[in-house]
């Protein structure tokens, strides 16, 4: 089919790559060199075509022939470009030495420009920049939503716990309760900590100077007075009975004393002490 015949169905009937705008007239099919509805641009009414698209960062030349137009699966001719932007050039200006100028001219705007953009990219890749997420407007609010519903929950818990635990100590409930063994746990070691337990009163023991030890040693100090004539008066101070002299009794009545001693009947001596004088009572 002429390329006239196809260019004519395609401007006055329908094309599907167009896209008509306030602007202009666009195309959006990949291998459009400009992008412009045109009739030097549209790759579909031009049986000899070329123009550069990107795979992966990767440039391929890609040309077009009428030789080939019977052959669909082999009707486009791929060449890769190498990275050096003037080797590219070199490539495109061997492929297409006989072509026209004005679509040469065009792949290699088209070239230089990828190559720009190419060079923007890398430079933005090495940038750090902050990543811009879209939150959904649904998911937002339903989570706000549960937030407030927990916070009220979690309020209305602490709230019972509180006024049971008033009632406990006031004694509302008696002497039985059904709390779980965990609750009622964690109850009694808070009280324990709040009421320490009152120490219990060990009974004191004192320790005090024995009377009878002393009611002894004064009956034997009295013992050694026993010589002492029936006249003494009874009450005398402490001074004037270790200066008295005490009567000896001889040697040869030893025995007799002691038998005497003996067959006497037992004297008991009373004796009150007080902190000035000593009284004695027979």
């Amino acid at each position: 089919m002429s390329d006239d015949v196809i260019w004519h169905c395609i401007r006055h009937n329908h094309c599907s790559f167009m896209a008509k705008i306030t602007t202009g007239i666009f195309c959006r099919n990949p291998y459009n060199v400009t992008g412009i509805c045109n009739r030097s641009s549209c790759p579909l009414a031009n049986s000899r075509y070329a123009t550069i698209r990107d795979h992966d960062g990767i440039f391929y030349l890609y040309m077009k022939t009428a030789e080939r137009a019977h052959l669909p699966n082999k009707l486009w001719e791929r060449v890769k470009l190498p990275r050096n932007y003037e080797k590219a050039m070199e490539i495109i200006n061997k492929h297409l030495e006989f072509w026209p100028k004005l679509l040469v001219h065009k792949i290699k705007q088209r070239l230089t420009k990828m190559t720009q953009y190419r060079i923007r990219m890398r430079k933005l890749q090495l940038k750090v920049r902050e990543k811009v997420m879209t939150m959904p407007r649904k998911e937002t609010q339903r989570h706000i939503r549960r937030m407030d519903k927990a916070e009220k929950a979690a309020q209305l818990e602490k709230n019972i716990e509180s006024e049971l635990k008033e009632r406990l100590k006031k004694g509302v409930y008696g002497d039985i309760y059904n709390y779980p063994f965990k609750e009622f746990d964690t109850i009694l070691e808070m009280e324990k900590d709040d009421v320490a337990p009152p120490e219990e009163e060990e009974d004191e023991v004192e320790y005090v100077e024995g009377d009878d030890i002393e009611l002894m040693d004064d009956m034997d100090d009295m013992e050694d007075f026993e010589g002492l004539p029936d006249g003494h008066d009874g009450d005398t101070d402490e001074d004037d009975l270790s200066d008295e002299p005490v009567a000896k009794k001889p040697k040869g009545s030893g025995s007799d004393s002691r038998s005497n001693v003996g067959r006497k009947s037992k004297k008991i001596i009373e004796v009150e002490r007080d902190e000035t004088n000593i009284r004695q009572r027979t």
